[in-house]
């Protein structure tokens, strides 16, 4: 699941799910990581405040969150809901600012052979994204406000194992940001 559906607060440059780094769109590059780590049975992508038709890669499943100016939550919910859905058993959560992400980090979150219900990717020892949810601690994850799933990983950090990953966490919230991508 990648989370795409914010307004952009802090980015005065527009939406920046739809701003370039390398010549494709931000949320594009995202989402082709998660297709790309070629270990799951869907890559949803929780849409919101800017429609993203014809960006998001072939392959990819876009939902709407008409919710999305309540906070993050509503669109890690909007995803889980896909997820109880098809039944599955655990979802990977990657957010759509943060192009160095990579494939691999996708995969060795998702393929993380721990018996806790989290995993989360470590860069450098800092925690990041994607996160694994195992279906058990769902009911536990915020339903309001700007937080996913890091206020149950602060709550509950016995909950959870770390992965070392490759790739590189840092996102785009500003103009600043984006030009150091660039």
């Amino acid at each position: 699941m990648v989370l795409a559906a914010g307004g952009s607060s802090r980015f005065t440059g527009g939406a920046k799910q739809l701003v370039n780094v390398d010549g494709s769109p931000l949320v594009s590059i995202a989402v082709q990581a998660a297709l790309d780590a070629d270990c799951f049975d869907q890559v949803v992508v929780v849409a919101g405040a800017v429609p993203l038709d014809g960006v998001v890669p072939a392959g990819a499943v876009v939902v709407q969150n008409h919710n999305w100016a309540d906070g993050q939550a509503s669109s890690l919910q909007m995803g889980i809901g896909v997820a109880r859905q098809r039944g599955a058993q655990a979802v990977v959560v990657g957010l759509a600012d943060q192009p160095g992400v990579t494939a691999e980090d996708w995969r060795l979150v998702a393929q993380c052979e721990s018996d806790l219900p989290i995993v989360v990717a470590t860069y450098e020892g800092r925690r990041g994204n994607p996160v694994r949810l195992a279906v058990e601690i769902w009911d536990d994850l915020p339903q309001e406000g700007d937080e996913g799933a890091r206020a149950l990983i602060r709550r509950r950090p016995d909950l959870v194992a770390a992965v070392a990953c490759p790739g590189d966490a840092s996102d785009v919230d500003t103009v600043e940001d984006l030009d150091r991508w660039n």
